[in-house]
């Protein structure tokens, strides 16, 4: 088996974290987030640059120097992509934890909880685990600042690692947080990458072209380390095999170099649901049922276990009988996510116009319903246009609003483009609970309420509809 600490920490790296010492506690949570959140939250700004001086490698390492380099003391699989990233990562978390073995997992965005970011064995981070690494990583945050201070994302990806070092697990599955090239994550050595399907998404920060955009995803292909992808456009195939081949990393694609096939079925016992078959050299699963509703997390299910065996061929020790049942009754939260029933309130964090393609598909063959009304709001930073156009193909109804996000986009800009693309009727309501307000007055007991568009969006909704 590969070991979870896979490099020794470096007589360096231990002399620069020994300088810097601890000169401030947070008494509490909330004290250290509100700390925390003073930093630089590129999630949360509209307008960037996306250049090695925003988006800095170097600022990052400087920083996991400073707290003896957690990174290189884990064993890791590295996720990047449009779509399904979390989806993806979750599964193959499950798969591993299944099989004995103790699993990171740090993912972006949360969807209710920042706490969700950070979890061990499908358990997310305490608040006195997160709050003892705020005090850990104050001071060699505070010595960066007089310079170049970190951004939020770094400060948390740094605690991921730091954390999953703490604890001991035998691997950490890591999802990239922007692009790929340049994101906060990409300072790790996996064991394997996985790049889940490519789409337009943050045009403005890593391209307007499908290639342009896949090259940055491609950004996280390593020197020898085996890649694993779903069918790709033309374009994006492209630039991924340029970069394996640059690096001199083996690339397998599941439906061409592994055998690979999914198919839609309703059974009395399961319901509508999809099931994959999957066939490499050292592992068979037929008819696996996949534990996500809609034919996007098929492909997503068939790229984790892809991943799985390519750990496998590495030395991980798997069980494909115990892979299979930890699969089992996984949920995501905010992905086709029913949170209220009369009236049925389904959430869906899609933010790119593939997602709502997927989403609008997947609704089809697993929600039964008269009639569809689609809350929407997503943020300015998006293919806004291409999520508009697949709206159309789903909604009878649509109420644009925003989310409490500071990207997100006015709700008459969206209106005014949705009527321009399609020519259809909608509604404006200026927050979530005023759109409610409207839909309650439209919806009937066999209809559906969906509410989409951003993460933002969807939190808020878990919130206000959260068990007492």
């Amino acid at each position: 088996m590969v070991s979870r600490n896979t490099t020794k920490k470096t007589a360096k790296a231990t002399s620069k974290a020994e300088k810097v010492k601890p000169s401030r506690q947070f008494k509490t949570l909330k004290q250290g987030l509100e700390h925390l959140f003073t930093r630089t939250d590129y999630e949360k700004q509209s307008r960037l640059r996306y250049n090695v001086t925003t988006f800095s490698l170097a600022r990052m390492e400087e920083l996991l120097s400073l707290v003896a380099n957690p990174h290189k003391k884990l064993a890791t699989a590295h996720i990047a992509g449009t779509k399904g990233k979390g989806s993806t990562a979750t599964m193959l978390a499950r798969m591993l934890q299944a099989n004995d073995y103790s699993v990171g997992l740090y993912t972006s965005p949360h969807v209710v909880d920042l706490h969700e970011r950070i979890a061990i064995n499908g358990k997310d981070i305490s608040d006195s685990e997160l709050l003892g690494l705020i005090n850990r990583i104050y001071a060699p945050v505070e010595k960066m600042a007089k310079k170049d201070s970190p951004t939020f994302f770094e400060i948390f990806t740094a605690m991921a690692f730091m954390y999953f070092v703490d604890k001991k697990v035998d691997i950490a599955i890591i999802e990239t947080g922007l692009g790929g090239r340049l994101d906060s994550t990409n300072v790790i050595e996996p064991a394997v990458v996985g790049i889940t399907s490519i789409s337009i998404d943050h045009q403005n920060l890593l391209g307007n072209t499908i290639d342009l955009i896949a090259r940055e995803k491609a950004g996280v292909i390593k020197k020898g380390v085996p890649v694993v992808t779903v069918s790709q456009e033309p374009a994006a195939m492209k630039e991924i095999k340029k970069a394996a081949l640059a690096a001199k990393a083996s690339l397998m694609v599941t439906g061409k170099d592994i055998d690979f096939s999914y198919r839609f079925e309703s059974s009395r016992e399961h319901g509508p649901h999809t099931r994959i078959c999957l066939t490499t050299p050292t592992s068979k699963f037929e008819h696996l049922r996949v534990p996500l509703p809609g034919e996007h997390q098929a492909i997503n299910c068939g790229l984790a276990i892809a991943m799985l065996d390519s750990l496998k061929a590495g030395g991980y020790k798997i069980d494909d009988g115990k892979a299979i049942e930890g699969l089992k009754n996984i949920k995501m939260s905010g992905r086709m996510e029913i949170i209220h029933n009369d009236p049925r309130i389904l959430v869906d964090a899609a933010h790119n116009a593939s997602s709502i393609k997927a989403l609008v598909s997947a609704i089809g063959q697993h929600v039964p319903y008269d009639s569809m009304i689609m809350i929407f709001g997503c943020g300015q930073d998006k293919d806004v246009r291409g999520m508009l156009e697949q709206l159309q193909y789903g909604a009878d109804k649509v109420i644009f609003t925003r989310s409490n996000s500071p990207k997100a986009m006015y709700p008459q800009d969206l209106a005014d483009m949705y009527t321009e693309i399609c020519g259809k009727m909608c509604q404006t309501a200026m927050s979530l609970r005023e759109a409610l307000r409207v839909a309650s007055s439209a919806i009937g007991k066999e209809d559906l309420l969906c509410i989409t568009g951003s993460f933002y969006l969807v939190g808020q909704a878990k919130v206000m509809f959260k068990p007492n």
